[in-house]
């Protein structure tokens, strides 16, 4: 296409001729270099003398070309030149031409031209030279538009050429000449050389920007320049021209889109989708060469033949500026969505990406979403779904989202089938939290890493990807821990991958991959790091499954966990559990996880532990956190190391994906209240060895009452023990023992599979699942995620405790309160080498004092009242929580856990004859 620059020069030169002591020559020359533009009357009058001085028939031979009026002649030959400069005279005649008048009329009429010249021409030049008097304080009389680079943005391609001045700030001298003032065929010459210079988003020199368009506002070009057309154009080639400048106006505002949408924050699905428009705005800028070529080479061509032509480009830039348009209503770059920016929900929006770790959107798109990654795809994939009907644009937005998506399938490869996530904009559909690190695993106990490491951006999720978004997770998080353990295969990663959605294998990549990343971590987590014997490990020391070994070791430590718990050594404690692991003969010194057992304290007691838990709840909106009411203040005052010890374990990494530190809690929770059992088993124990060796208790005394009160303390001892061994028997053979097997039978094969077919059955999550159901089913079942069940074990466990503390008291009392044993003389029911063995233990106690004895005597008998009161207030308080424990259990048998059930019928016998036993006691006291 000619310069633009070079036809504005050239016609500043031939509007100024009037001067010029030569015209004939420069004339000439205007013709010959095809420079010659619209003249102005000045240069029409010149070209007039010359063309006197010829014949019409010689005039008239061979009719100009139509393009001469443009500025753009063909080359020709000197008789040509002459011709056109008398077309360009005849189309000084305005509308006294008409389009049907035939060549001889026109011969005829010519050498009357210089009369009706002079009559016509000085009409339309006076509102125009009142026009230049009215606007020469606003327009310069010189002009000097210069052309600069701007400086560099983040969009590599982005055009950097500065923008052209307007050309309503041109000055007058550069006017074209007024389109009233030429013929209809001047006029769509003239029309066809602007429309090619808007059609690239230039100015014409009758088709200018609206006067409310202006081009350094960046939202302005975004939606596209309106344009105007100077008055005096025709009314059949307005329309057409009026309704070709819609593509003007699109392309404008498509090229202004490609460069704000290839800027970085805008990510590489947007950078990919602005390549491929930038592709198709190359291949129209091709197009407008082409139509370029045929004005001016096509007698032929007319504005309806442009028209023509243009008509499918036409239809593919409306597409695209629809397309554009929704991108930027989206981003909020248009008016349409300002009243979108004071959104309350955008601000917590905002807030809860910073609490995320997010990044607030840099430059103009500050507050705002980034249209970006998936939800690009979604846009174009939902836009072709409205347009499925219209074959060009379905081909259209099918090639563009083909395109726009290969980035994303790379980021998508990379991810699930090398577990690694290469995404430098944040759009892909997972998001990592690097913040969350490995080393975490060994402290946290809401399993951050695992949950919180790798997300999937809900907002940000393709269509394509809806259905199979939790396989695209797990398939590359599976991959990622193979990866940070050893490393992935990369020769068998599959090489031959779609490169985009529409590919037939798309779904089976991902189920494939999905299958494969699954299969690697399971072998890696069953077969290499001997999760099933990690778990049976666990179960030797957390459900003391067998328990000789820790039977053994509370023998040993029973000295240092009678102090308070502040008090304890722990380092003695962790000697003392390596010997007894290591002891030969039993079953966990064969263990090769025993170095990862450990011995700590924990100051906070089992009951106020698990209550802390059960009374963490859920928030209601509108609500405030409410501060836990039972602090355990005064049971870690009372704290010793029978109630305080816990067993800590340590797993490597994978293992510790599945047994986490939220596991290890439950565990510990398990093996606390277990441990609780059996020491109230063994305490429960001594006071029996107690009753069956103590001389004080084995000696039938001579008062009836005592012995009644003897056997009271019996039968509360027995109903103890039948409810601490009746609830550790269900624990673990009814609750914890059924359930272990099931959890083993899953991973029965070692390759995770139920059938032996080598292709696991299960996935890594599920297993996970699994494990922690487990767990939460056993605590359930043991009665320790209910509140109030908890409340009521917990206060039958306190008056067991109690008893069984004050067993040596009370063989002191009744020591006292016997008439045989107070005497200095043998009892006659006494053998003598009891006697003996009485009176050496009685020395013991009391060095010879014998102090106080009378008093002693007195008082016997309201000693052995207080002794009744205080075993019918245990027994009482024993019997009304048992029966409390017994409903409860009923009723959530009923409505929650079924095996509860068979816990109240094995309780109900520790209960039986309670209430006769209170009635008879009082009969036999009156």
């Amino acid at each position: 296409m000619s310069s633009r620059v070079s036809n504005y020069s050239e016609r500043r030169t031939n509007g100024t001729s009037d001067n010029d002591s030569n015209p004939r020559p420069r004339a000439g020359a205007g013709a010959g270099t095809g420079t010659g533009g619209y003249a102005s009357g000045h240069t029409s009058r010149s070209s007039q003398d010359q063309r006197g001085t010829r014949s019409p028939q010689a005039a008239y031979i061979n009719p100009a070309h139509k393009r001469t009026a443009s500025g753009n002649p063909r080359p020709a030959s000197r008789s040509t030149e002459e011709r056109r400069t008398e077309r360009i005279t005849v189309t000084t005649k305005e509308k006294l031409i008409s389009r049907t008048r035939s060549p001889e009329r026109r011969s005829r009429d010519v050498p009357t031209q210089e009369k009706r010249k002079s009559k016509e021409v000085p009409k339309p030049r006076q509102p125009e030279a009142k026009l230049r008097d009215s606007k020469s304080e606003q327009r310069p009389e010189t002009w000097d538009p210069l052309v600069s680079l701007t400086p560099h943005t983040s969009a590599p391609l982005s055009i950097r050429i500065s923008i052209p001045p307007s050309g309503k700030d041109a000055p007058l001298s550069l006017e074209p000449p007024p389109l009233q003032e030429l013929s209809l065929e001047a006029q769509e010459a003239a029309i066809i050389e602007d429309l090619l210079f808007v059609l690239m988003g230039y100015e014409g020199q009758y088709i200018r920007f609206a006067f409310s368009y202006d081009p350094d506002e960046e939202r302005e070009r975004l939606t596209g320049p309106e344009f105007r057309i100077l008055p005096g154009l025709d009314p059949s080639l307005q329309d057409l021209t009026v309704s070709i400048l819609r593509m003007a106006t699109h392309f404008s505002a498509l090229e202004t889109f490609v460069d704000v949408q290839s800027r970085e924050e805008f990510g590489a699905v947007n950078h990919a989708l602005c390549a491929a428009i930038r592709k198709l705005l190359h291949d129209y800028l091709v197009m407008i060469a082409q139509l370029e070529t045929q004005f001016l080479t096509n007698d032929t061509f007319t504005l309806h033949l442009l028209n023509v032509h243009i008509l499918p480009t036409s239809q593919m830039m409306l597409q695209l500026y629809s397309l554009a348009h929704e991108f930027l209503k989206k981003n909020a770059l248009l008016d349409d969505e300002s009243s979108e920016g004071s959104d309350p929900e955008d601000i917590d929006n905002i807030i809860e990406n910073l609490k995320r770790g997010g990044d607030i959107v840099p430059g103009n798109m500050t507050g705002k979403k980034v249209c970006k990654g998936g939800v690009v795809i979604g846009l174009i994939t939902k836009r072709l779904g409205s347009m499925s009907g219209d074959p060009a644009a379905r081909s259209l937005l099918t090639s563009l989202l083909r395109d726009a998506s290969r980035p994303y399938m790379v980021m998508l490869n990379d991810w699930l089938h090398r577990g690694e996530i290469r995404d430098p904009h944040a759009e892909f559909l997972v998001k990592e939290q690097k913040s969350i690190r490995r080393d975490m695993l060994e402290q946290d106990y809401t399993d951050d890493y695992w949950e919180r490491r790798y997300t999937i951006r809900d907002h940000g999720i393709p269509p394509q990807l809806q259905g199979v978004k939790d396989k695209v997770l797990l398939a590359g998080k599976y991959l990622n821990v193979v990866r940070e353990c050893g490393g992935v295969d990369v020769s068998k990663v599959a090489q031959d991958v779609p490169k985009s959605f529409d590919d037939p294998r798309f779904l089976d990549n991902v189920n494939n991959a999905y299958a494969h990343a699954n299969e690697s971590l399971m072998k890696l987590l069953l077969t290499t790091h001997a999760l099933p014997a990690r778990l049976r490990s666990l179960k030797h020391y957390f459900f003391l499954d067998p328990s000789d070994y820790f039977t053994y070791f509370m023998e040993l430590s029973a000295s240092e966990l009678r102090k308070p718990v502040k008090t304890v050594n722990t380092i003695k404690l962790q000697s003392l559990l390596d010997i007894v692991l290591r002891q030969p003969g039993s079953i966990v010194s064969m263990d090769p996880f025993k170095e990862d057992v450990h011995i700590v304290m924990n100051e906070i007691s089992l009951i106020s532990m698990l209550q802390r838990v059960v009374n963490i709840t859920g928030i209601e909106q509108g609500e405030a956190l409410q501060p836990l009411s039972n602090q355990p203040v005064e049971v870690d005052k009372n704290a010793v190391g029978f109630t305080s010890l816990q067993l800590d374990y340590t797993v490597p990494f994978p293992v510790s994906l599945v047994i986490s530190r939220k596991t290890v809690w439950r565990y510990q929770a398990l093996f606390r209240y277990l441990l609780s059992l059996r020491y109230l088993e063994s305490q429960l124990s001594a006071t029996w060895q107690t009753h069956n060796t103590g001389i004080v208790w084995c000696h039938k005394s001579s008062s009836r009452r005592l012995e009644i009160w003897k056997k009271q303390v019996w039968t509360l001892r027995a109903r103890m023990v039948v409810f601490v061994q009746q609830l550790l028997y269900f624990c673990t053979l009814e609750v914890i023992e059924p359930n272990w097997q099931s959890l083993m039978s899953r991973l029965k094969a070692k390759d995770g599979s139920l059938d032996g077919s080598g292709k696991p059955d299960r996935t890594v999550d599920e297993l996970m699942q699994d494990h922690v159901d487990f767990l939460d089913t056993c605590l359930k079942g043991c009665m320790l995620t209910n509140g109030k069940l908890i409340r009521i074990h917990s206060k039958l466990m306190q008056t067991c405790t109690v008893f069984a503390i004050h067993m040596n008291w009370l063989t002191r009392e009744v020591e006292k309160s016997d008439p045989d044993l107070t005497g200095p003389t043998k009892p006659p029911n006494m053998t003598e080498k009891e006697w003996k063995r009485f009176q050496a233990h009685k020395s013991q106690k009391s060095h010879g004092g014998d102090s106080g004895s009378t008093s002693q005597l007195h008082d016997e008998e309201g000693r052995l009242n207080n002794l009744f009161e205080l075993v019918k207030t245990w027994e009482r308080n024993f019997s009304r929580h048992l029966q409390i424990l017994l409903d409860a259990l009923n009723h959530y048998a009923a409505t929650e856990t079924v095996v509860l059930l068979s816990l109240c019928a094995r309780l109900a016998t520790a209960n039986q004859g309670t209430e006769h036993a209170g009635p008879r006691g009082e009969d036999v006291a009156a």
